[in-house]
């Protein structure tokens, strides 16, 4: 086994496009429980109670929905240059930004089907005004108390009309690690997840049925038990907010999960994520077949048809 690449510290924060930026911010903000930490722009910038940089989602006006960027932090300045070095030597940079709210200066760059990436290291630990301060000094904020209470960003899954080639890319070009995939029957790679850390993934890359490049199929924000998401459920049901699927566990990766759809279009999920840990450092990966992986979710329920067709921006599906 290769020597493990360690430059790449955690998933940092993500830019999602919205064509209904005010209605979006008042989801994330009075139902997801999200606060707001600053606006330039057309964007808006926010975080989870318990996540410790400035923002980690940042909701910028589009005309259609669908996925900016996303962004990794590094674990130093050397760490960074190493990854520029062999991100411009695959031939898939784009060049430096001076940064953004929030954070210092990012390189930027795009997986092979098309969805662009930043990664940085210098960052603005959130500062939370007095009536946020919390009583545990080793927590960002106070509890907010409001709607789901996301906790923090956990992951995002990316659709892609290449799987393979984009998950090698992850292992490639930033150090990740494959832990879970769908293999088909005809030996095609339909689904995998990667990790960076010990969380059992931080990206997933799932086959894009249409065929399209560098669309979005989700991002989720952890909270910290079932019952949260049981409890997430009842809100979105008070407040009018359409439930694709859940509450159930997922059989690969074994999170519970609730998908909705925010206002602008995107799907969003609030999960359990980070239960399960991958503490071995010579995990094998484990590998689901199509027979396996068409038994549904966990305990048996038929996973919804939109789960397979839907995703940011929106095309015409046949």
């Amino acid at each position: 086994m290769s020597e493990p690449i360690n430059d790449i510290a955690h998933l940092g924060h993500l830019e999602l496009y919205t064509p209904k930026l005010e209605e979006s911010v008042r989801f994330f903000v009075n139902i997801w429980g999200m606060t707001e930490s600053g606006r330039k722009g057309e964007s808006v910038y926010l975080r989870g109670w318990d996540d410790y940089e400035r923002a980690t989602l940042k909701l910028t006006a589009a005309k259609q929905p669908g996925l900016g960027h996303f962004a990794f932090r590094c674990w130093s300045k050397q760490a960074l240059e190493r990854r520029v070095k062999v991100i411009e030597a695959m031939g898939a940079g784009i060049g430096w930004n001076d940064g953004d709210l929030g954070h210092g200066p990012a390189y930027v760059f795009q997986n092979p089907d098309g969805h662009r990436m930043e990664v940085y290291y210098e960052t603005e630990w959130y500062q939370p005004p007095p009536e946020l301060k919390p009583a545990l000094k080793n927590q960002a904020q106070k509890f907010p108390g409001r709607g789901v209470n996301v906790r923090r960003l956990d992951h995002l899954n990316l659709l892609a009309s290449d799987v393979s080639a984009v998950r090698k890319f992850m292992e490639d070009a930033l150090g990740m690690r494959l832990t879970e995939q769908i293999v088909l029957d005809s030996g095609v790679e339909a689904g995998s997840w990667v990790t960076c850390c010990n969380k059992s993934y931080d990206v997933a890359i799932a086959r894009d049925h249409t065929g399209s490049r560098g669309r979005l199929h989700h991002f989720t924000f952890a909270v910290d038990t079932r019952e949260e998401i049981l409890r997430a459920a009842d809100i979105y049901l008070e407040n009018g907010v359409f439930i694709e699927t859940g509450p159930h566990k997922h059989a690969i990766q074994q999170t519970f999960f609730l998908y909705c759809y925010e206002p602008g279009g995107n799907r969003v999920e609030v999960a359990n994520a980070g239960a399960r840990l991958i503490l071995a450092p010579d995990w094998k990966p484990i590998v689901w077949t199509e027979t396996e992986r068409k038994k549904g979710q966990a305990w048996g329920l038929k996973t919804v048809e939109t789960f397979h067709t839907y995703g940011t921006p929106p095309v015409e599906h046949k």
